[in-house]
């Protein structure tokens, strides 16, 4: 179908925004005139216009919006942020009709676009691909309802469960095709969180590295810091002395839920729980895990470094489960990914 055609390519757009937009969503337009894609834009970060104005300033001649179909992954904002509302803009351009793939989750603003634009006299359309465009930004649709950022669980495992190599070897259980795509999972969000001991033993540094790196504007994530209070932590640190170190929080005893709600008023909608087994068993068994996604490398190890640790579940029925895993090999290894069932 024509919409959905259209639809995917402004869900393209989107996806070049992934990781750089925050605290606002990732969102992609494209101006159809006569079947034919003449302007395209996408949200490149916040403060910056929205994809609809992007796809109106991307054309050549602004009379060719006039009586055009505009397709947008996400319903526009009408109200003044940042920026004035993507409504007005709309209702300047002359278009025809506005095809919308996901209305806004805030309950405040939810269809609020929608009326106007109708009552303007523009053609809308609503839910063509919505579950592909509010998957595209579930982080921020779940930060908008919850006030908590997506949590995702990442580790890289051996074969059987393991996330370290014996006493001596190198640090990196998986392959070099693994690690970037790992970087390019921190680049889509906007915290890194680890715990005291993995501070300790493995000194990280919890950037973005690899394609793409901090380049197109890409902030620093936040490096979060989870301790219990036995002991200071190394002030020589990469966390706490390297160039970044002003983005590193360090949470003493509190919570999950307290740090999740705290990272949630700091405007932060995703974030990347990379370890140690301590801390992702204890976001397992509190339930906090929205999204899992796992590098399996064909490696046995034994020992007792497990991957997750925790209280564990009581029965095989009360583990996480995963909704429709994706499997994906890069290089040797295998990510296992998705979405956590909630009940």
């Amino acid at each position: 179908m024509l919409h959905q055609r259209f639809m995917r390519a402004a869900l393209r757009a989107a996806q070049k925004g992934l990781g750089l937009t925050s605290p606002n969503p990732a969102v992609g337009a494209v101006l159809v005139r006569r079947g034919r894609i003449v302007g395209r834009g996408w949200h490149r970060r916040a403060g910056l216009p929205h994809a609809e104005v992007e796809a109106f300033q991307s054309l050549p001649d602004p009379e060719l919006a006039r009586g055009a179909t505009l397709y947008v992954t996400l319903e526009p904002c009408s109200t003044t942020g940042r920026t004035p509302p993507c409504t007005e803009a709309i209702l300047r351009s002359g278009v025809r009709r506005v095809v919308i793939g996901a209305l806004d989750p805030n309950p405040a603003h939810a269809g609020r676009a929608v009326g106007i634009l109708e009552a303007s006299g523009i053609e809308v359309l609503c839910g063509v691909l919505q579950e592909e465009c509010a998957f595209l930004n579930r982080a921020f649709f779940h930060w908008i309802t919850t006030g908590r950022p997506w949590v995702i669980a990442k580790a890289a495992l051996s074969l059987d469960g393991r996330i370290s190599r014996p006493p001596g070897e190198t640090q990196w259980l998986s392959g070099a095709t693994s690690r970037r795509d790992a970087h390019l999972l921190r680049r889509h969000v906007d915290a890194i969180l680890v715990g005291a001991n993995t501070l300790r033993v493995d000194n990280p540094r919890l950037t973005v590295r690899g394609p793409g790196g901090m380049s197109d504007g890409k902030v620093q994530p936040w490096r979060v810091v989870l301790t219990r209070g036995g002991g200071a932590l190394p002030a020589e640190s990469h966390l706490f002395t390297d160039a970044f170190r002003d983005r590193t929080l360090v949470y003493s005893q509190q919570s999950l839920e307290a740090v999740l709600e705290d990272l949630g008023r700091r405007q932060v909608n995703s974030l990347l729980v990379e370890g140690g087994a301590e801390v992702l068993g204890a976001f397992v068994d509190a339930r906090l895990v929205d999204e899992v996604c796992f590098y399996l490398t064909p490696l046995i190890c034994g020992g007792p470094a497990l991957g997750v640790g925790g209280l564990g579940a009581g029965a095989t029925d009360e583990g996480l489960v995963l909704l429709n895993p994706e499997y994906r090999r890069l290089g040797r290894d295998i990510r296992m990914s998705g979405l956590v069932k909630r009940d």
